[in-house]
Parts: structure tokens; C-alpha cells; sequence
């Protein structure tokens, strides 16, 4: 252990530079050999510069963080606040060496992955657009500022807010982000996830038919056929079409557009829809 007087102690600017680099440069620079590295390694350069006197040190240390790393940037934020308090405990001297340093970052990325993509994409964010769709319905401009501002808000001071807890949690974070605890938050978020998806699509996916079958005075509306067997019949198919071609036959949201677009404007022509 290094000195007192030699003690090296990240300030609160200097995890402040190098939590806002990785908000804004986490996916700036990515490819399948790297994927997110150099924007973790970008994010790490305030915090390098100030634990690390020597330009070997500093070199050392830039190329550990440009190895591969990929996970879901805004809850992964916290692998950036534990590898900040890891990079200050092995300048000062402690038991942390290179191996420990890359042993979490790739420990808790897979884990967190699969906590923030079922937590942001997987929720947030469509409970953020089914409420910005309502406020918009009426083609008032509040549904997309509210849409803009909240998410933001909450993705700024969520990242801010786990940076700095892993800062000050350190390994201690590790036993709480891996494992059957993890697990089991992972699932849970999965779950709500669906039940939120489930929602949106009951209140927003509507599709009728206009098809009428006529024999004689006999008139037979389809669609009220299929309200009396089963109510919301199609939006229910087309949902669950749209997910196995998306899910099962890996179409992509692109190309799920334009199919539902050309199908539509077809069933109108024909009168189906």
C-alpha cells in the first residue's frame, strides 16, 4: 500500500468526465471485433490521466480497455463506476491487477445485458411511447416531448446514478449484479416486460375485416361473426404473426413494416380491410 501522502483519490470531476464521455460516446465506435471498447476506453481516459503518472501506465492501461466489451450501455454504466474504483485501487498499491480489472468487466456484462435490454427496450421504453401515443392521439405535439424529455431524464440520471454507485459499491456490486439474484431480477423484468408488450398491443393493434358473405336476403358481416366467437380475433393473430416472423424467422423490424404496409394497402384494395 502506497504512502498517505502518495494516496491517488478520483474526485467527483473526474468521475463526472468519465461517466458523460460514456453516455455519449458508448456507442460511437463499433464493430464486431470491438463492439463498445473504445467507447469504454474513451470514458476511461479522465479517470487514467489522473491515477497514472507515467505514459507507460497510462498506455497500459488505455489497450486492457480497448479489448472487446459489449453490453447494454445505460444499466452497464455501472461496470464503468466499479472499473473507475478498481483502476484507483490498483494505482494506490492494492491487491488489483490487470486480471481482476478484465475478470469483472467481462463477468458482469453478459448479466447486465440481459438486465437492461429486458429493462429499457423491454419496458421503459414502450410504457414511455404508449403514454406519448395518448397524449398524441389527438395530434397535440405533447406526446413526443414527453416521449423526449422523460426518457431522457430518466436515462441521464439513472447512468449518473449507478456510475457513482458502482464507484463507491466497487466489488462489492459483483456479488449483487451475478448470480441467482441476477438471474431471477433478469426473469422478472423479462416477464413484465411481456405483460407491458401484451398491453400495448390490446389497446393500439386494430384490425378489422369488412367482408360480407350474401346469399339471398342472407347477409353475413364477418367481422361481427368473429366478435361473437372471439373478440379482437385479428389484432390478436397479426400480433402474434408479427412476433414469430420477428422472433422465429428473424425478419427485421424493417422489413416487418413493409409487409404489414403492402399488406394493408392490398386488403384495401380488395376490400378485405
Amino acid at each position: 500500500m502506497s504512502n498517505s501522502a502518495n494516496v491517488k483519490k478520483l474526485e467527483k470531476k473526474d468521475l463526472i468526465a468519465g461517466w458523460w464521455r460514456w453516455l455519449f460516446f458508448n456507442l460511437s465506435s463499433m464493430s464486431f471485433e470491438r463492439l463498445e471498447s473504445f467507447g469504454f476506453c474513451h470514458s476511461m481516459i479522465p479517470i487514467i490521466k489522473k491515477l497514472y503518472d507515467k505514459k507507460e501506465d497510462q498506455i497500459a492501461a488505455l489497450k486492457r480497455h480497448s479489448a472487446f466489451y459489449n453490453t447494454e450501455p445505460q444499466i452497464g454504466s455501472i461496470v464503468n463506476g466499479i472499473v473507475a474504483g478498481l483502476e484507483e485501487a490498483k494505482a494506490n498499491g492494492e491487491d488489483v491487477d490487470e486480471e481482476t480489472i478484465q475478470s469483472v468487466k467481462v463477468g458482469l456484462m453478459g448479466p447486465l445485458a440481459g438486465i437492461g435490454d429486458s429493462l429499457i427496450p423491454g419496458m421503459l421504453i414502450p410504457i414511455l411511447l404508449s403514454i406519448g401515443m395518448g397524449l398524441a392521439s389527438g395530434g397535440s405535439v405533447l406526446g413526443p416531448i414527453f416521449y423526449i424529455v422523460t426518457y431522457n431524464l430518466i436515462i441521464v440520471l439513472g447512468t449518473y446514478y449507478l456510475y457513482m454507485k458502482g464507484y463507491s459499491l466497487g466489488l462489492d456490486s459483483v456479488k449483487i449484479l451475478i448470480g441467482e439474484q441476477a438471474k431471477r431480477i433478469t426473469e422478472s423484468f423479462i416477464v413484465l416486460g411481456m405483460i407491458v408488450i401484451g398491453g400495448i398491443a390490446a389497446s393500439y393493434v386494430n384490425l378489422s375485416t369488412k367482408l360480407v358473405y350474401k346469399s339471398g336476403n342472407v347477409n353475413i358481416e364477418f367481422q361481427k361473426l368473429l366478435d361473437n366467437i372471439f373478440p379482437h380475433l385479428l389484432p390478436f393473430l397479426l400480433v402474434i404473426i408479427t412476433w414469430y416472423l420477428m422472433s422465429r424467422k428473424n425478419v427485421s423490424a424493417l422489413k416487418m413494416m413493409i409487409i404489414l404496409l403492402i399488406t394493408a394497402i392490398v386488403g384495401v384494395l380488395l376490400g378485405i380491410f
